[in-house]
């Protein structure tokens, strides 16, 4: 089968770029040559799953790997979903542009319940059977990894196979044993018998469940006496086995996290109870600052990222984050590279930290409180104080931050009204902090959620009533004209701790849901609740009752054949001392809370405690030339599938292009700095044109060949640096032009259509509205003049002048509107723009 042709179906998309792939960095590998061919498959839009670290790692760890070829493919927006089964298009991974079902293996992450429905969207749309039991030998295998992997009884009857935790040495055994498979010739079930043999990976068709009379469960029964349980992956040395990317893939549109996201540790013991990231990744293992310092600098050298970010569950807590921060700052603070440390816990977040953000931009200011009163952070093991905070929002405010970021849950075990009070008084008192330097606060809340393998695993959720009612209890209480609060639907977390809680019984409710058009269920403009409650009552099920239900403490629980290495006895005990407000210590710098994950011996907390020498490289500099100016003007063109960038994105490209070429750009001034690269006008998305105009300014003198070279090897497929000359003193584009479009793929009957109406009725009035009103204009005074170029295609130079600009499209529509319209295929080039003869 062909690659499949973007130029028609991208066509009034939303956003258009999230389907072109052509990202910098992408790994371009022969689809055909390879031996096994891999989708990553992320269930949620484009500007979501490009955020996300975990794919990139597992995406160059692939392909990096030889004969192996790993594609990305994200969820469809709806309307492009529409465009994909109007036109019996088959969902395709970006660089390949195959279908779905032309890979060996789809691996879905699973970070969010609610993206549960995309995930058979996906499917469907892709060409694979729904249901593992469907599928064929010929069709792929549907693996599934994640945080919600670790249940992922809801989605069981879809999946093929699951990777519990950590998936970099799992995947490359998977993959080895899937080449054998291939050569055999073997059945597909043959294959899932043997992969079952691979620690950590888990395959739902070898357990069932059994319920009892009254339809609670009662067992997952194993189809193999030697197969009872799975227990997840870990990773003991993330330098040795997943090293960062050196060459991290830079998006062409925006997405959530614009920006280099750097892991610098996995797993969290500060036994946060509610917090299911901190039980699930457990151990604490660091990865080598020194590491970490040499591959951000050239991760930042290649991507042109203004922005890098240091990950982990709480960064604050790295051994080494100072050091390695001012280091950082160190290397890249010349070249106005921010740093960002979003995970941060107070109490760990020091003046120093503070001071070494801000040098190059202030990226951001967030802190996680959890619950409102010193008691109920007791209760979920969040051991801060107000005074902590205050402390930290005072010195914030201080260094010039005017927004703090505070979120909290509610809803937690034992929460009272008293509890919300104090969340509010709380939020008023940060507020008023920094009041005098007109500081604001935004206040997010999101409703507890019980996750499996948490010590709260066993307490219900609170109502949708309750919920609802202590939502406007803090509206009520929040209502400052400089406190922003904001919430999470709480229909959306009704469903989030269903599928959180729920056993196999929940693959018919979402199927259904599905097929009734249920989407994008974490997106609130798009949650149809009605749609699920239906599902729900034709299924027989009571998602109320499944999420508020408290477990007793030695019922079955629909995860307890799958295992993070946590003993059930230590969350159980996690769990009362909940109730008793006692806590429980970090076991980095405290005794081994005997949790059950680690051995002392392979398995256990891996820490950098002593202070190494970092030594921070200078990158290169600019190839300077013999020119006398600083500032350039050039010319560009935006052609191609580059023609679904909007202004603002190919601004940034061409920002990121000059930091990676090593030009010498002048930044603006302020807390913000920026490169000083501007564009004459902003070209409509869906235009193509051979005759942009943008400005760059330099510190130094470079050849103007010099700048085209080096930013024409930066620039992504379809952006092109046309010429580059020194700039005029008091250089001005004209106030009059003429410009000269090129309209193709029209029909024959079109063009003829349009040379018919440009010849016969020169009198037309053109109309168009303004911000003042409604303009019109004869068309002759509009359009200069009009030929047929080929039997498709015509040449259109239009007058454009103060008070008259007219875009050709509208020009081109308003003339046939009594007649043929105009094709949505048909594309327009800006060929040329010259000074209007008087």
């Amino acid at each position: 089968m062909k690659s499949i042709n973007l130029d028609d179906l991208l066509i009034n998309m939303e956003r258009p770029a999230r389907y072109t792939g052509g990202e910098t960095h992408a790994r371009l590998k022969d689809f055909d040559a390879a031996t096994i061919r891999m989708a990553l498959a992320f269930p949620d839009v484009y500007e979501v799953g490009m955020s996300h670290l975990g794919l990139h790692i597992l995406y160059h760890l692939l392909n990096d790997m030889e004969e192996v070829m790993a594609d990305r493919v994200y969820t469809p927006w709806p309307d492009f979903e529409r465009r994909l089964r109007e036109t019996g298009t088959p969902l395709y991974g970006l660089e390949s542009r195959k279908p779905l079902n032309r890979f060996h293996l789809v691996g879905f992450s699973l970070q969010y319940e609610l993206s549960y429905t995309n995930v058979l969207t996906m499917l469907d749309l892709g060409g694979i059977p729904l249901r593992s039991a469907e599928r064929g030998n010929e069709d792929p295998f549907v693996i599934a990894g994640g945080p919600c992997a670790f249940n992922p009884e809801p989605l069981a009857p879809f999946l093929d196979l699951v990777l519990l935790g950590e998936a970099e040495e799992a995947l490359k055994e998977l993959l080895d044993m899937y080449r054998r498979w291939q050569g055999a010739g073997a059945s597909r079930r043959e294959f899932l018998e043997e992969v079952r043999k691979i620690p950590g990976v888990y395959v739902p068709a070898f357990f069932s469940a059994r319920y009892d009379a009254a339809g609670r469960l009662e067992g997952v029964e194993p189809l193999y006496a030697d197969y009872t349980h799975v227990r997840k992956r870990l990773i003991t040395d993330l330098d040795r086995v997943s090293p960062p990317p050196l060459a991290p893939l830079v998006p062409l549109a925006d997405i959530v996290h614009n920006r280099l996201g750097l892991e610098i540790a996995r797993g969290c013991t500060r036994g946060c109870r509610f917090c299911q990231a901190g039980y699930i990744y457990r151990p604490v293992r660091e990865r080598d600052p020194v590491q970490v310092l040499e591959r951000a600098q050239m991760a930042i050298d290649r991507s042109g990222f203004e922005e890098v970010s240091l990950l982990s569950l709480s960064t604050g807590d790295y051994c080494q984050v100072g050091p390695l921060l001012r280091a950082l700052m160190d290397a890249v603070g010349d070249k106005k590279v921010a740093v960002s440390l979003p995970s941060m816990r107070v109490g760990t977040l020091t003046q120093d930290l503070m001071q070494q953000i801000r040098k190059v931009r202030k990226t951001g200011f967030t802190v996680a409180p959890e619950a409102g009163s010193e008691r109920l952070r007791r209760v979920i093991n969040k051991n801060i104080s107000d005074a902590d905070l205050l402390t930290t929002a005072r010195t914030a405010y201080d260094l010039g931050w005017n927004l703090m970021k505070l979120y909290f849950m509610m809803g937690l075990p034992t929460e009272t009204l008293e509890d919300l009070d104090a969340l509010a008084a709380l939020s008023l008192e940060v507020w008023k902090a920094g009041k005098a330097r007109k500081g604001k606060v935004n206040v997010s809340v999101s409703t507890f959620v019980p996750k499996p393998m948490t010590p709260f695993q066993w307490v219900g959720q609170i109502s949708k009533e309750e919920i609802e009612r202590r939502l406007a209890h803090l509206k009520g209480r929040l209502q400052k004209p400089g406190v922003r609060l904001k919430w999470h639907d709480p229909d959306q977390s009704v469903l989030e701790a269903v599928f959180a809680r729920g056993d196999r019984r929940l693959a018919d409710v979402i199927e259904d849901a599905w097929r009734h058009g249920a989407r994008f269920d974490g997106w609130a403009e798009w949650l149809r609740m009605g749609t699920w409650l239906e599902a729900f009552q034709r299924a027989g099920v009571d998602p109320f009752q499944l999420a508020q239900r408290s477990f007793e403490k030695n019922e079955v629980l629909p995860w307890d054949h799958l295992s993070a290495g946590l003993d059930k006895d230590f969350l159980w005990k996690e769990y009362e001392k909940a109730h008793r407000e006692d806590p429980t210590e970090d076991c980095r710098w405290n005794p081994c809370s005997q949790c059950g994950v680690c051995d002392h011996k392979i398995v256990r907390p891996h820490l950098h405690k002593a202070e190494p020498a970092l030594r921070p490289s200078m990158g290169p500099s600019a190839a300077l030339g013999p020119g006398v100016a600083s500032t350039y003007r050039f010319r560009y063109a935006k052609c191609g599938l580059a023609r679904f960038l909007g202004q603002l994105e190919v601004a940034r490209l061409f920002e990121r292009a000059c930091r990676r070429s090593h030009l010498p750009v002048v930044f603006s001034q302020g807390f913000h700095p920026h490169p000083k690269i501007s564009f004459s006008e902003a070209l409509p998305l869906g235009m193509e044109s051979e005759a942009e105009e943008g400005t760059i300014q330099l510190e130094r003198a470079v050849l103007p060949s010099r700048i085209q070279e080096v930013l024409n090897a930066q620039l992504p497929e379809g952006l092109r640096v046309l010429q580059v000359q020194a700039d005029r003193a008091g250089h001005a584009p004209p106030r009059e032009r003429l410009i000269t479009y090129r309209v193709s793929h029209l029909t024959p009957s079109q063009v003829d259509c349009i040379i018919k109406i440009w010849r016969s009725r020169p009198r037309l009035q053109l109309v168009k509205k303004t911000k003042r009103g409604q303009a019109t204009a004869p068309l002759t005074q509009v359009v200069e003049s009009l030929e047929r170029l080929d039997p498709t295609a015509v040449v259109l130079r239009l007058v454009d002048r103060p008070g008259l600009h007219f875009r050709p499209q509208a020009v081109l529509e308003q003339m046939m509107a009594d007649s043929a319209p105009l094709s949505g295929a048909a594309r327009v080039c800006k060929v040329s723009v010259d000074p209007l003869e008087s």
